[in-house]
C-alpha cells in the first residue's frame, strides 16, 4: 500500500510566484490597515476642540488620553495575537474590527477625560491586535523572498489612514464639532467588517496546522485557480520547530545588539507618537486650525513615502539610511517650531520631511528587527523590540503633556522633542558596523 504524500504547505508557498492572489491579498489588508491608522490618531484631531468644548485649562491634561489607545494596543497585540494562533487570522481581525470599531463610536459620546480615556484604551486592544496579524497573514501566503515587501506594502497603509482625520477635522468639524472624527471611526470598520468576512482569506498555514484539509484544497484552488492541485491523497502539513528561549536575545554579540535595538525603537516611537498627538494643538495655538489638522496629515503622508523609500537603500547600504534620517531628523523636527508663523508652505515642507524621518526611520528598524536574527529566533526578536518600543509611544503623547503644562514656548517643545533623534542617532552609529558584520558572515536572518 502506497504511503500518502506529505507536502509542507510553507515548502509549496516558497515555490510558488508572486501574483494576482498575493496582490489582491496585499492591497485588501492595505485598506484594512488604513481603517486601523486613522483610529490611531482620531483622538488627537479632537484634542483642541475638546479644551473649549470641555473647558479643560492645562492641554497637558490630555496625555493620558492619547496614551490610552497606545497603552490598550500593548495589551491587545498579544491578546488578539493568540486568538489568530487558536482560531485564525481572519477570525481575530474581525473581532478587532468590531472591539475598536464599537468603541471609537462609544467616544463621540464621551463627556470627561475619563470617559474618553478609557474608550481609547478599549479600542486600542482591538487596533493593536489587528496589526500582528495583519502582518501574519501576508507573510503566511507569501513566498519567502517576498515576505518582506508584501509586509512593508500591506503595513504602509497605517501611515495613510492616519492622515485621514486631517480633511474631516478641517472641513466637517467646523460644522459637525469633534464627534464626527469618532463617527467616522467607528462606523467605518463595523460597515466594512461584513466585506472582510467575505473577502479575506484565512491562512492556509493555520488550515493546515487544524489539520482542515478539505480546507486547504479550497484555498489552493483559490491561490493557483486554473493549475493542476496535488494529488488527492496528499496531506498537507506545517513543519514547526522548537522556539529558541528568549533569553537567546543576548548571546554572543546579540547582548549588545539587542538592547540597541530596543533603544532604536523606543526613542523613534516615543518622538513619533509626541508629535502625532500634539501636533494638531501646538499648531493650533500658531497658526489657523485648518492648517494645523493639515499639517498633522501631511506628517502621515511623508511617513508613507519615507516608508517606501527606505526599502532599497536598506537592501544596498545596510543600516546607513536609517543613521542618516536619525540625523536628519534633529534640524528638521526642531525647525518645526520656527516655521508655525511663517507661510503654509514652509510649514507642510518642514512637517512632511520630519515625517519621512520619523516614519522612514520605523520602518527601516522593523526590517533590521527581522533581518538582526536567525530564522528560529526571529519572532520572538522582532516581536520583543515591538513590545519594548511600545513603551516608548505610550510615554511620548504623556511627557509631551507634561511639558505642555509648563507653559514652554512650541519653539522649544520641538526642539525638546529632537532629543530622541540625538539618543537614535547615537545607538543606530554604534549598532550599524555590528549590523554590517553580522550580514557579511552570517547572511540576513539566518
Amino acid at each position: 500500500m502506497d504511503t500518502p504524500q506529505t507536502i509542507d504547505v510553507t515548502d509549496y508557498i516558497d515555490k510558488r510566484n508572486f501574483n494576482a492572489f498575493n496582490f489582491q491579498l496585499v492591497v485588501l489588508s492595505f485598506f484594512v490597515i488604513m481603517v486601523d491608522g486613522y483610529d490611531i490618531t482620531v483622538a488627537a484631531f479632537a484634542v483642541p476642540p475638546l479644551i473649549k468644548a470641555w473647558g479643560v485649562a492645562n492641554p497637558g491634561a490630555f496625555g493620558p488620553v492619547l496614551g490610552a489607545s497606545l497603552f490598550g494596543m500593548l495589551f491587545g497585540a498579544p491578546l488578539l495575537g493568540h486568538v489568530g494562533d487558536r482560531y485564525g487570522r481572519k477570525t481575530a481581525i474581525l473581532i478587532c474590527y468590531v472591539v475598536f470599531g464599537v468603541f471609537t463610536l462609544a467616544a463621540a459620546w464621551s463627556s470627561s477625560l475619563f470617559q474618553l480615556g478609557v474608550l481609547r484604551f478599549l479600542a486600542g486592544i482591538g487596533i493593536g491586535g489587528l496589526l500582528p496579524n495583519i502582518v501574519a497573514l501576508n507573510a503566511e501566503f507569501a513566498p519567502r523572498r517576498l515576505q518582506a515587501t508584501a509586509v512593508i506594502i500591506s503595513f504602509a497603509g497605517i501611515t495613510l489612514g492616519g492622515s485621514l482625520p486631517g480633511p474631516i477635522a478641517a472641513y466637517l468639524m467646523p460644522e459637525y464639532g469633534w464627534p464626527i472624527l469618532f463617527y467616522f471611526g467607528g462606523l467605518v470598520p463595523l460597515l466594512l467588517a461584513g466585506l472582510i468576512w467575505a473577502s479575506l482569506p484565512e491562512s492556509i498555514r493555520f488550515l493546515a496546522l487544524r489539520d482542515r484539509q478539505a480546507d486547504v484544497r479550497a484555498m489552493l484552488r483559490r491561490m493557483d485557480p486554473g493549475t493542476t492541485p496535488p494529488p488527492e491523497s496528499a496531506r498537507f502539513v506545517v513543519q514547526v520547530g522548537q522556539r529558541p528561549p528568549f533569553t537567546d536575545l543576548f548571546k554572543g554579540k546579540l547582548a549588545v545588539m539587542t538592547p540597541l535595538l530596543w533603544v532604536l525603537f523606543v526613542v523613534n516611537l516615543m518622538a513619533y507618537f509626541f508629535l502625532v498627538s500634539w501636533m494638531p494643538t501646538l499648531l493650533a495655538s500658531t497658526t489657523m486650525p485648518t492648517q494645523a489638522a493639515f499639517a498633522t496629515m501631511i506628517l502621515q503622508v511623508g511617513g508613507f513615502l519615507g516608508a517606501l523609500a527606505i526599502a532599497l537603500p536598506l537592501d544596498r547600504y545596510g543600516m546607513l539610511p536609517v543613521v542618516a534620517l536619525f540625523v536628519l531628523a534633529v534640524p528638521v523636527v526642531g525647525t518645526i517650531g520656527y516655521v508655525a508663523h511663517q507661510s503654509a508652505f514652509e510649514l507642510m515642507a518642514v512637517v512632511a520631511l520630519a515625517g519621512f524621518c520619523t516614519l522612514g526611520t520605523q520602518f527601516g528598524i522593523n526590517a533590521i528587527s527581522a533581518l538582526l536574527y536567525p530564522t528560529a529566533l526571529r519572532s520572538t526578536g522582532s516581536g520583543a523590540a515591538f513590545g519594548v518600543g511600545r513603551v516608548g509611544a505610550i510615554l511620548g503623547p504623556v511627557i509631551g503633556g507634561r511639558l505642555i503644562d509648563m507653559k514652554l514656548p512650541v519653539q522649544d517643545l520641538y526642539m525638546i522633542a529632537t532629543i530622541p533623534f540625538v539618543i537614535g542617532a547615537i545607538a543606530a552609529f554604534i549598532l550599524m558596523p555590528m549590523f554590517s558584520e553580522r550580514m557579511r558572515t552570517i547572511g540576513p536572518g539566518r
